[in-house]
């Protein structure tokens, strides 16, 4: 992942969406011969000139002041998530190369996996910012049971849903999920663009998905925190689940995320069937010596 073209592509890409009536700019008809606002009108917006927000957009963020990533922000009506993506591609832009430091290996802590082990009424799992599992509890195992069917650990969400051809059938809404697998990769990459097991990962998934290829031109990115999601468990059948995703603060870069139900509905009952066949698989393997430790 080359910096530079990530911010000219992304705020491009941003400013193509926007029309002047949007801006609340006059629009003379005619037309026009770029998508969206030209370059000299975001800078009109953001109090900028022309030749500075150019240079901005050709790549070059190194020295922009929050106050001009505030001004940009707003000209290009971005979301709290595009928001955070253009200071984390700042921040990349102005780190020297001296301090960046190669990233320490992610272990989890013998506490956390208590706490996964303790929430037997939720489906729970660790995962880091490329989308690796880490950890899980018993029926985070069982959920996401497809994507643990393979040699390969850790599991990676995003190497399940673009290569493993079973992923169209578990996520009930194959396109949502996609959008919202490159979308988080996209965030994490602007937070880390010198994350090397990342570009490995996005390189691996462009060439050998075009369906990945096409999602990652868009730059689109997104605070994957809280919502719904529905699946189709190969065992159980059909789940709906609300989902909190919390990153742990004492372990940089990693996430816990849980779904659940609520009591006395449908899907906290197929829930906890979902929790029995778990429970009875773990039994079963057990009594053959092949079963393996959660995460």
């Amino acid at each position: 992942m080359d910096l530079q073209d990530d911010v000219r592509e992304f705020l491009g890409s941003r400013r193509a969406r926007i029309t002047p009536e949007q801006a609340g700019l006059p629009s003379f008809g005619g037309i026009r011969r770029v998508a969206g606002l030209r370059r000299a009108e975001v800078a009109m917006l953001a109090g900028v000139s022309p030749d500075y927000y150019t240079r901005l957009e050709r790549g070059n963020l190194s020295g922009a002041s929050d106050g001009v990533l505030d001004a940009i922000a707003r000209a290009l009506q971005l979301d709290e998530a595009e928001r955070s993506h253009l200071y984390d591609l700042a921040r990349a832009a102005n780190t020297s190369p001296r301090a960046r430091r190669r990233p320490a290996r992610q272990r989890i802590r013998p506490g956390v996996q208590s706490l996964l082990d303790a929430m037997t009424d939720a489906a729970a799992f660790v995962r880091n910012g490329r989308l690796d599992i880490l950890a899980a509890n018993q029926l985070g195992r069982a959920l996401y049971a497809p994507a643990f069917d393979t040699p390969d650990r850790p599991v990676n969400l995003a190497r399940f849903c673009f290569l493993d051809p079973r992923a169209q059938d578990f996520y009930a809404n194959w396109d949502e999920a996609a959008d919202t697998t490159v979308a988080v990769l996209r965030t994490e990459a602007g937070r880390d663009p010198y994350d090397r097991a990342l570009t490995n990962l996005v390189g691996e998934l462009a060439t050998r998905s075009d369906d990945f290829r096409t999602r990652w031109a868009m730059h689109n990115v997104r605070l994957h925190q809280t919502g719904a999601k529905r699946f189709q468990h190969p065992v159980i059948g059909r789940l709906d689940l609300a989902f909190e995703a919390m990153p742990l603060s004492a372990d940089p870069g990693l996430t816990l995320t849980a779904y659940s139900a609520p009591l006395g509905t449908p899907a906290h009952d197929t829930l906890r069937l979902l929790a029995s066949w778990a429970a009875t698989t773990v039994d079963a393997a057990t009594t053959t010596g092949q079963v393996e430790s959660p995460g």
